[in-house]
């Protein structure tokens, strides 16, 4: 008898439908054919399946066995076929009755005794069935919060596949998982660490504010010791909080890639990701055979912080070219390619020198400068300089200005920008309609951005991020227009492009 059940595979972080078919032939050798482009652990689910429906208490076929994992020119990978392969079969053996099955799609990893562990993609599954309007989901419990947080679809979670077969059949009456409460508190989000920790660098945490005000990019420079760690450590704690599009969007990356932490249902805190010097540019952009976010994926809507930033291979650095320009990664490979989404905030820091301290002497500069190419730092918004912290600021008891300040600063500007975009839109990620209807200069600013771009060699993306940041600088005062106060301000923002 032929049977089917509906599942998913993940391409990237998207999910789409795997069609299962199952036939139970009443003839011939014991043999189980499994075929659809299987990788690896989809070869080894026969066996895991096997032994969970003896297990279970189920008859496993005798004659052979046919499966088919549809659409075929597309690789199946990781284990959360198993159950509905397990389904499947029971449904063609006439252990499962009815037609009950097709109006959920199924997914689930088996263990030899039947029980159910947790999978990677349960948010993407339950998107997709409510895209694709089936009634609801079947999968592990430990998955369960995760794939109640889609609205319209009817999440049944289970720990057993004898469990899952037993309610398909109608003889285990179930209702719907729900979350209980909310799925996450905004309000509840704070941070211990404090920007008042931070000795001196008032300059450097007006910047920070400014970039964190309007989501831009920023790279620090100072030498060692100065505080440009302890400064990025804080920056998240100035952040508004995931907004609920954005939270679903972060959250299906991890989901998909199985980092979501246990019992999480929404990602509430903007991710930080601190990817080491070594990195490659798989693991900062994604790819791979069958390609896989990297590090600036999982960024998404927080930030990526790369510590001594001209150590890292310049190869690599050069990925970062699309995801700061366009707020997205392709990963292009023989089959296709397919698309990641990469809007993060980057926060860099490095050395003046390889020595790690200022010199005199302006070739060694020129020389550790060579390894970052202009048109990367050009993406770089807002370029600041850490200087060493006086012995007189070190230690005294005055507390500079702290994160509570700092984010009152940050969240006034958001809420002008919310006002005008929209939810989720930053002057940060303006385009150039959206420069050209609300960066609008004067006279007087038009006359100093001139003596900037020839003094400077400004190019004209430059050109148009000192906009952006001014456009932030105005916001966070409650001006309407960007002023000259505003423009020279983020002008000097543009530390390094006289260097290239």
């Amino acid at each position: 008898m032929l049977a089917r059940v509906n599942s998913f595979v993940l391409i990237g972080i998207d999910a789409i439908i795997c069609e299962v078919e199952a036939d139970v032939s009443q003839r011939g050798l014991s043999k189980v054919t499994l075929v659809g482009l299987p990788q690896a652990a989809v070869k080894e689910s026969i066996e895991r399946v096997r032994r969970s429906l003896i297990n279970s208490g189920y008859a496993f076929p005798s004659h052979a066995v046919a499966i088919n994992l549809a659409p075929a020119d597309v690789k199946k990978e990781g284990p959360s076929l198993d159950l509905p392969i397990a389904i499947g079969v029971l449904r063609a053996m006439e252990f499962i009755q009815g037609d009950f099955a097709k109006d959920f799609l199924i997914a689930g990893e088996l263990a030899l005794d039947g029980r159910l562990r947790k999978i990677r993609g349960g948010l993407p599954l339950a998107l997709l069935a409510k895209e694709r309007r089936f009634r609801g989901v079947i999968l592990p419990e430990e998955n369960a919060r995760e794939a109640a947080v889609v609205e319209g679809i009817e999440v049944y979670p289970f720990a057993r596949l004898s469990e899952a077969a037993a309610f398909l059949n109608g003889r285990l009456p179930r209702a719907p998982y729900e979350l209980d409460g909310q799925p996450y508190q905004l309000s509840q989000f704070t941070s211990h660490l404090d920007f008042a920790d931070v000795r001196g660098q008032e300059a450097v945490k007006r910047a920070l504010t400014i970039a964190g005000a309007g989501s831009h990019n920023v790279l620090m420079v100072g030498p060692p010791g100065t505080g440009k760690t302890m400064l990025a450590q804080r920056l998240p704690g100035i952040l508004p909080p995931l907004n609920r599009a954005e939270a679903l969007e972060t959250t299906r990356i991890y989901s998909a890639m199985g980092l979501l932490p246990e019992g999480v249902a929404l990602m509430d805190q903007r991710p930080v990701r601190t990817p080491h010097h070594s990195a490659t540019a798989q693991a900062l952009v994604g790819g791979g055979t069958v390609p896989r976010p990297g590090e600036v994926s999982l960024a998404q809507h927080g930030i990526l912080f790369l510590d001594e930033f001209p150590e890292f291979s310049r190869y690599v650095l050069e990925t970062l070219r699309q995801p700061l320009e366009n707020g997205e990664v392709t990963v292009a490979r023989v089959h296709g390619s397919v698309k990641f989404p990469a809007r993060f905030m980057l926060v860099a820091a490095m050395n003046p020198t390889a020595s790690g301290y200022a010199s005199n002497d302006g070739r060694a500069r020129d020389k550790y400068l060579a390894k970052l190419s202009g048109p990367l730092v050009d993406r770089i918004d807002i370029h600041v300089e850490v200087p060493t912290v006086p012995y007189r600021e070190l230690t005294g008891k005055t507390r500079g200005t702290d994160s509570t300040t700092m984010r009152a600063s940050v969240q006034a500007a958001r809420d002008v920008q919310r006002k005008r975009f929209g939810e989720g839109k930053t002057n940060g990620t303006m385009d150039s309609r959206d420069l050209k209807a609300h960066c609008d200069l004067s006279e007087s600013c038009l006359l100093l951005m001139r003596q900037a771009m020839d003094e400077l060699g400004l190019s004209a993306r430059a050109y148009d991020k000192v906009r952006r940041v001014a456009r932030t600088i105005a916001d966070m005062e409650g001006a309407a227009a960007i002023s000259e106060n505003h423009l020279a301000e983020a002008v000097q923002y543009r530390l390094l492009d006289r260097e290239f």
